[in-house]
């Protein structure tokens, strides 16, 4: 499964991604892949060490740990963490 983000620029902000870069599109979607990618090496690190702690077999494969690792709640999205600590934050 793939998704598409559609991000809007206005023509100031498209004319200042040009001082940047020749193409807004390719900077946005190397920025965001590469972000993507520097998450999922942090969920493999978690996932490896946990699952080297509890003696669990590890996927095969960095998809199959990533999807492991939020079934098992072994990491969270950033939406829940926040929901968290604003529910933490709201009982003090």
């Amino acid at each position: 499964m793939t998704k598409t983000i559609t991000i809007e620029l206005s023509d100031t902000q498209e004319k200042s991604m040009e001082y940047v870069t020749s193409s807004s599109q390719d900077w946005a979607t190397n920025s965001v892949t590469n972000r993507a990618r520097q998450a999922a090496d942090e969920i493999v690190k978690i996932y490896t060490n946990r699952a080297l702690d509890e003696g669990i077999n590890i996927p095969v494969t960095r998809d199959e740990i990533v999807v492991d690792a939020f079934a098992r709640e072994w990491v969270k999205t950033a939406e829940q963490v926040a929901k968290e600590f604003d529910e933490e934050l709201a009982k003090k």
